[in-house]
């Protein structure tokens, strides 16, 4: 199974950002596999964002659900990010990743058996 997201590196304050992860190797719609984006600040820790299931279910972190919609194309086999009203803060890089199950809010490397390499996203004018 492999990752990849993408997107554009760079976004303006206020605007949204917006991440596609394609998945290859296998199905995003295979039960009880989780899609998950989470982030990491520079300097700082990973930030788990938010998931969708195998069956389209849709879980958000609270702290980001006010800004952040996640979504799936499944014929495309991919899953998206779109995290609006951005600022500096949200600059990071940004991973999709794979879970056996849910792990709603959950950082650890190691609960997720296939990361993407990340995409670096700079928010800024």
């Amino acid at each position: 199974v492999q990752l990849q997201e993408s997107g554009p590196g760079l976004v303006k304050p206020s605007q949204t950002l917006s991440l596609t992860c394609t998945v290859s190797g296998g199905s995003i719609t295979t039960a009880n596999y989780y899609w998950t984006w989470i982030r990491q600040p520079p300097g700082k820790g990973l930030e788990w964002m938010g998931a969708i299931a195998y069956d389209g279910s849709i879980y958000y972190s609270p702290s980001l659900k006010s800004r952040t919609s996640i979504s799936r194309d499944t014929s495309k086999n991919q899953f998206a990010l779109q995290l609006s009203s951005v600022t500096p803060e949200d600059t990071a890089v940004y991973y999709c990743a794979r879970s056996d199950g849910a792990r709603l809010g959950v950082v650890r490397t190691d609960e997720y058996d296939y990361w993407g390499q990340g995409t670096q996203v700079t928010v800024s004018s």
